[in-house]
């Protein structure tokens, strides 16, 4: 099965996320993202198989005990690719406990020899996909409030003709709690 971790916004960060992509989707053809599938990718596991997928589990256990919800701070929009067929993306700040708890994840996942593409961690949600980026400058975008995501999902990820539907196997709460 095609897998990945990522943490999940919460709602009212969505709402607004949601909003600033429809204000986008008027100036920048591309094919935008449904706001369900709106997250924060900590580690794209690829295929998997039972085994893996819980030893990703009990990654994800020992990764998130006793971690605080993550900072999601809107840091601008970046793209991936040729300006005719790129990724457009919203940013988020590196604040040190997000790129802890990523670095963290990843170190679990190592532990259990669980594999995962190894690029370097970008904390970013993607909005659109075959972004046709062109040089007229971007409507004033209203980016969402900073706010807090509280879950990491392990989730499993189905594509087809419309794109990507992911589906949740398994979710640890960022309390700070033990």
């Amino acid at each position: 099965m095609r897998t990945f971790i990522a943490l999940e916004p919460p709602p009212d960060f969505v709402d607004e996320l949601a909003a600033c992509s429809r204000q986008l989707a008027g100036a920048v053809p591309g094919r935008f993202m449904k706001r369900a599938t709106y997250h924060v990718t900590l580690a794209f596991l690829g295929e998997i198989d039972e085994g893996e997928a819980r030893r990703a589990m009990d990654a994800l256990d020992a990764a998130c005990a006793d971690r605080p919800p993550a900072p999601l701070v809107p840091d601008g929009l970046g793209t991936f690719g040729k300006s005719r067929d790129a990724t457009l993306w919203l940013g988020l700040a590196r604040a040190t406990s997000l790129m802890d708890l990523a670095e963290r994840v990843r170190e679990e996942l190592d532990a259990r020899q669980i594999p995962y593409h190894r690029k370097a961690f970008r904390p970013h949600i993607t909005l659109a996909r075959r972004a046709r980026i062109g040089r007229d400058a971007l409507p004033d975008l209203a980016f969402p409030t900073p706010a807090k995501a509280s879950a990491v999902t392990l989730f499993r990820s189905f594509l087809d003709e419309t794109g990507a539907t992911y589906k949740p196997l398994y979710t640890v709460a960022l309390d700070g709690r033990a």
